[in-house]
């Protein structure tokens, strides 16, 4: 259980390579996800992994921002996990309103890392995506109109030598502070 080098290593990736995610592995990254915390055990979310081709591809389609240029990689992507967000207990949705947080919201990252994380324990590399067209996506995978799509993760292999990540991350004196703001 080595986690620094874990969160050391792990990094958005952009480009894959065009050989499939074992089901093994991908059975792997379900328990990870099935296993995050989530508030008063709520598990607020379905997680959708569509590894086929042509669906994959139009999913990939609706992440693009044909604009701004964004995503234009997913396609590549030989699996893209869609982070659906289901209706918390009851118990979680009064302690999000008495405290005015969206507790949901905050599950759905927490399962997000934890998908991300075993994905690259397991020597794979993702890529969390914000921007989509949700009312696409909802129609491709079938989701019900009452539920909203939190994420759009990319999966699969980077290429050999994938460069190391080039943004500088904060300084912790910059990001942290002990005892007061």
């Amino acid at each position: 259980m080595d986690f620094a080098p874990l969160i050391r290593n792990r990094q958005s990736v952009r480009t894959y390579c065009d050989r499939p995610v074992e089901v093994e592995k991908l059975g792997k990254l379900v328990e990870a996800v099935r296993l995050a915390p989530s508030a008063c055990n709520a598990q607020p979310w379905t997680l959708i992994l569509v590894d086929d081709p042509a669906l994959k591809n139009r999913v990939g389609e609706a992440t693009r921002s044909k604009v701004f240029g964004l995503n234009r990689f997913a396609v590549q992507a030989p699996v893209l996990a869609v982070l659906v967000m289901e209706k918390p207990v009851w118990t979680a949705r009064l302690g999000a309103l008495l405290q005015r947080r969206e507790f949901a919201l905050f599950d759905m990252g927490i399962a997000a890392a934890h998908f991300c994380l075993q994905a690259a324990d397991l020597g794979l590399g993702t890529c969390m995506l914000g921007w989509f067209d949700e009312k696409a996506i909802k129609k491709l995978l079938r989701v019900p109109r009452s539920r909203r799509i939190a994420l759009v993760i990319t999966l699969g292999y980077p290429p050999q030598g994938y460069p190391v990540r080039s943004k500088a991350r904060k300084d912790s004196s910059a990001m942290c502070r002990y005892n007061r703001y």
